[in-house]
């Protein structure tokens, strides 16, 4: 069975820098034959991810490192106690992932090196991504174990279980042992600008206080920076049959399809935020619950909006964003099961007849209801 919840967002941000590219300018893109400011779907998946360790918990969030080694020799040291050292424990650690066919080297120290600083273990080419609970279980593995030599069927029952949400939403790809990959059940598009919109240049100074308290003139540094200011169109798509699979169990996956919608509403990356202080929320929020395939409206925006003297150019993002949902439902017959919208002031009368207006602490309860009554129906 199909069963998508897709996720549309209008936000604007003022003058800020929150992802760059490697000139230090906002990134861009040309959609509609015209520069747009764009939004990196990594940057975001980052800033969904941090903000799942606040609602969710850090024992709901992976970790995605080099360096997992070190962490099951910690937990491994942990259960112990003194019984195991941790020269054991970091053999043990890097045993189980050599069994799992994942390539580990122990990594160079650096020349200057603090006598005080512990000797790290065995890394991992490339990030990997693993849950607590998956670390967790290695440590207790290897102690029950005790340095005896496990199979790639025992790493594997213990690596490519208990999946953490943000796994089973973004997937997990390990390069040379592709037994452990997972697919993806959360899709993220690149945030795009609606109208046209290029970089600007912010020149700054810096005052040298002694030189100030002197009464002498001239400035300590002077420098720029680039920034842009746009509203963005945002999406994101959950297959939840995928996502379930991932999680095995339906009841978590639904819990999970509500906070992923939330941490995507609430969420922010932060670069340059220390400049700017670009802390905005959406203005409008469109959710729908789907059984036939995810859809976009990003096309809706091909044509840049363009607000007159006196218009609002988010009201008319949020115009432009009901008729195309509307043109597609009438025009192609995708209907979707349950719709909801919240936003600001009037931005949600243009969605009357097409979704059920929310407010966001009602979505969660709303959106867990919905996938509940329809998580058993079958496709249209």
């Amino acid at each position: 069975m199909t069963f998508v919840l897709d996720i549309h967002a209008l936000h604007t941000l003022p003058p800020s820098n929150i992802n760059r590219d490697d000139t230090g300018a906002p990134k861009s893109a040309v959609f509609g034959g015209v520069p747009r400011h764009r939004v990196s779907s990594q940057s975001w998946k980052r800033a969904i991810r941090n903000d799942f360790e606040t609602s969710l918990g850090r024992e709901h969030v992976g970790y995605r490192t080099k360096r997992v080694a070190d962490l099951v020799a910690d937990r491994i040291v942990a259960l112990t106690g003194e019984t195991w050292d941790r020269e054991r424990a970091d053999a043990a650690a890097e045993s189980i992932f050599t069994a799992a066919g994942i390539k580990v080297t122990k990594p160079t120290p650096p020349k200057t090196e603090d006598q005080d600083e512990k000797a790290r273990g065995a890394e991992t080419g490339y990030l990997l991504f693993l849950s607590p609970r998956q670390l967790e279980n290695a440590a207790r593995l290897l102690v029950e174990k005790d340095g005896q030599k496990l199979t790639k069927k025992e790493a594997k029952e213990v690596l490519d279980d208990s999946h953490s949400v943000d796994i089973a939403m973004f997937g997990r790809m390990v390069a040379d042992a592709s037994d452990f990959n997972v697919d993806a059940s959360v899709q993220v598009a690149h945030a795009i600008g609606i109208h046209e919109s290029e970089p600007e240049f912010d020149y700054y100074t810096a005052v040298d206080d002694i030189v100030e308290d002197n009464e002498e003139t001239g400035a300590g540094m002077i420098g720029t920076t680039q920034m842009i200011s746009s509203t963005l169109y945002r999406f994101a798509t959950i297959d939840l049959e995928s996502l379930t699979e991932n999680l095995g169990d339906a009841a978590v996956a639904q819990d999970a399809a509500a906070a992923f919608v939330s941490s995507f509403i609430s969420s922010l990356p932060t670069g340059k935020q220390n400049s700017f202080a670009h802390n905005t929320l959406p203005e409008l929020v469109y959710v729908t619950l789907r059984d036939t395939r995810s859809i976009s409206l990003v096309n809706a925006f091909e044509n840049p909006v363009r607000a007159q003297d006196g218009e609002s150019r988010r009201e008319k993002g949020a115009q432009a964003l009901a008729e195309e949902a509307a043109t597609l439902q009438k025009e192609y017959g995708f209907e979707p099961l349950e719709s909801f919208v919240l936003g600001l002031g009037d931005m949600t009368s243009a969605f009357e007849g097409l979704a059920a207006r929310v407010t966001l602490p009602e979505l969660g309860d709303k959106l867990r209801e919905a996938l509940a009554a329809h998580s058993g129906k079958p496709s249209a």
